[in-house]
């Protein structure tokens, strides 16, 4: 059997050849290509695989039609929204993902981000830089703030739970709500959240149902003095509705790790110009712990599929 990653798991070559070394040993072949966004040549790199890894990059449903052998796609990502799932079921493909790998890491970078915006770090910090003092930049405590989760699966819950482990009231909305939520926290309609929260921290895929839910209308019923995080997918935010918000001081701040296509992003992206806005490079998911647990995952879903009995399935 032939097994092709098409990208980097982003972990080290030791831990790589450790996974791949009982593959080998059973007689699998095991091949490993830098990404490439070239479709011709990542047509020429899978043709001939009957397992696909991959992390982000996108697979098209073009690639996944050439590729006569193919029999699973191992998605090293909790998100397969880059993926052409309709193409792989058409063909009768398997597909499994990494869910759950990043959860803590997410987790840590929205709190680290809440903190960020409520306590002026990065304005804090210039001010220092140029000899200045903490005068008009003195903020707020995440301890006392309401906390609005808008999807509330592992992410979400997690999130909720640290937000209330320093003491904020944590509100939540989902389309169809989890019974396990409730133990961090209270449902309500999503017009509430938006209302009610200090903060609004996403956390929900992308479908077609949440893309674009945060536009004009939704960003206008937040508060004055609220701040959105976003660490689920860029499209669920209208980037131009917001940067206008920001720009105009409807809104107090925000922080987002994701975009409508993936980084680096245009010089002329409207929230790179956007006061009061923190942007990282789609890194939430990427600690060295999390990166490590994916490729354990997946190389785990690829055992047990070929065992006959798959986990992980989209």
């Amino acid at each position: 059997m032939k097994i092709v990653l098409l990208e980097s798991l982003g972990i080290s070559q030791e831990k790589l050849d450790e996974l791949v070394k009982p593959l080998l040993l059973n007689e699998h072949e095991f091949a490993a290509y830098p990404r490439t966004s070239n479709e011709a040549q990542l047509i020429e790199e899978a043709k001939d695989a009957d397992v696909l890894m991959l992390a982000n990059m996108p697979l098209s449903g073009n690639v996944i039609r050439a590729c006569q052998h193919l029999k699973l796609i191992d998605i090293a990502f909790t998100g397969v929204d880059h993926v052409d799932i309709a193409t792989a079921r058409e063909k009768g493909i398997t597909v499994c993902n990494a869910a759950g790998y990043s959860t803590q890491a997410v987790a840590e970078l929205a709190i680290g981000q809440m903190i960020s915006l409520l306590r002026n770090v990065p304005a804090t910090e210039q001010r220092c830089r140029n000899g200045g003092t903490k005068d008009g930049l003195v903020g707020r405590q995440l301890s006392g703030c309401t906390v609005g989760i808008i999807g509330t699966g592992a992410i979400g819950c997690r999130v909720a739970q640290l937000c209330g482990a320093f003491g904020s009231r944590v509100i939540g909305y989902a389309p169809r709500p989890k019974e396990n939520a409730r133990q961090y926290l209270q449902y309500v309609s999503l017009d509430e959240l938006l209302r009610t929260a200090d903060i609004v921290s996403l956390h929900c895929p992308l479908t077609a149902e949440t893309k674009g839910l945060i536009g004009r209308n939704e960003l206008s019923l937040m508060k004055p003095n609220a701040y959105l995080v976003n660490m689920a997918r860029g499209p669920v935010v209208d980037a131009n509705a917001l940067a206008e918000a920001l720009a105009a001081g409807r809104l107090a701040g925000a922080a987002l790790d994701v975009f409508e296509k993936e980084p680096p992003l245009p010089v002329d992206h409207p929230l790179l110009a956007a006061p009061r806005c923190l942007v990282t490079p789609h890194i939430a998911f990427a600690s060295l712990e999390s990166m490590d647990l994916r490729a354990e995952i997946v190389f785990h879903s690829l055992r047990q599929w070929m065992d006959g009995s798959p986990v992980n399935l989209v």
